[in-house]
């Protein structure tokens, strides 16, 4: 057989697809491209997303099965927007990721024209998707969402890394509910104790020492949960304004307004992560003791091996 046509499990270092398809497994991903691996090794389904460097689609890899998801990126749209480093970034840490609430990313390769991903499918896609259809979640499922989110950066930080853009359209939703934290384009690896100066992410869910071009460490993922446990609840960011400048200011103030319809006990969650100063943010050990994620766990789903 030759390399072109081998099957994604002998291409991505024998993956076991069966193990894929019922629970996380951890393949040995190569260093290089997929070699070997091409697009007519795949049938292209329907669009999942799109984005400015490219589109997401349902792909069935032809000789093993495996529904997956394919992210397409122009070469060219990467060098002219100066984004080839986020996207080496992206493919470093999360090729080596291995949790249930993190996207799995199996494998990449690349052709005259594209590079592309190839990620682990996620049925109901993006949580941004479901949160404009519904407006807003109701506190089961917007705990269970917080929970769930806040697991995956414990284990990031774990790894000494800092994911720094966290928001509802880099969050997917696979078919049992599970969430899947995903684009790591932004994400850095670095030791505990070490600052950041680059100012990254999304301006909505900026954090303070960023707007204030301070360092930043692990804690910056500490408030973007906090935005997004709002975001949940209200169907927007705190601190979005028309003008950015005043959008800079209110989180600069960290003018928090939460609407008397959300609970007292979520209000408190999301005021104890949304503190200014990085070191009195509710640690993300805490979350799931918090009086709200303990009200609502028992309604949760069901989540495989729970």
């Amino acid at each position: 057989m030759s390399p072109r046509r081998r099957p994604l499990s002998k291409v991505l270092v024998n993956i076991d697809l069966n193990r894929i398809k019922k629970r996380q497994s951890r393949p040995s991903l190569p260093k290089r491209a997929s070699s070997g691996l091409l697009l007519a090794d795949f049938e292209i389904g329907k669009v999942l997303g799109k984005g400015k460097l490219g589109k997401v689609y349902c792909v069935r890899h032809r000789l093993s099965g495996l529904i997956c998801a394919i992210k397409a990126m122009s070469k060219k749209e990467l060098v002219d927007l100066k984004l080839e480093k986020n996207f080496r970034r992206e493919i470093e840490v999360q090729r080596n990721l291995i949790h249930p609430n993190i996207s799995r990313l199996y494998g990449f390769f690349f052709d005259d024209t594209n590079v592309y991903l190839i990620l682990e499918y996620a049925l109901h896609g993006e949580i941004y998707q479901l949160l404009k259809t519904h407006r807003r979640f109701d506190d089961i499922t917007a705990s269970n969402y917080t929970f769930q989110v806040a697991n995956a950066l414990m284990y990031l930080h774990s790894k000494g890394i800092i994911h720094r853009d966290i928001k509802p359209e880099n969050i997917l939703l696979a078919s049992d509910k599970t969430v899947k934290l995903s684009d790591f384009g932004w994400s850095v690896k670095t030791k505990v104790p070490e600052k950041r100066l680059t100012i990254c992410g999304t301006l909505d869910y900026l954090p303070p020492e960023m707007v204030e071009s301070k360092e930043h460490d692990y804690t910056v993922d500490i408030w973007l949960l906090g935005i997004l446990c709002y975001e949940f609840l209200v169907g927007r960011p705190p601190f979005e304004e028309v003008d950015k400048n005043a959008t800079y200011k209110r989180i600069a103030r960290v003018d928090v307004q939460i609407p008397s319809f959300v609970e007292a006990d979520a209000a408190d969650l999301i005021h104890r992560l949304l503190q200014k100063d990085p070191k009195k943010r509710l640690p993300l050990s805490e979350v799931e003791n918090h009086p709200w994620i303990v009200k609502y766990r028992p309604l949760w789903p069901k989540q495989p091996g729970s």
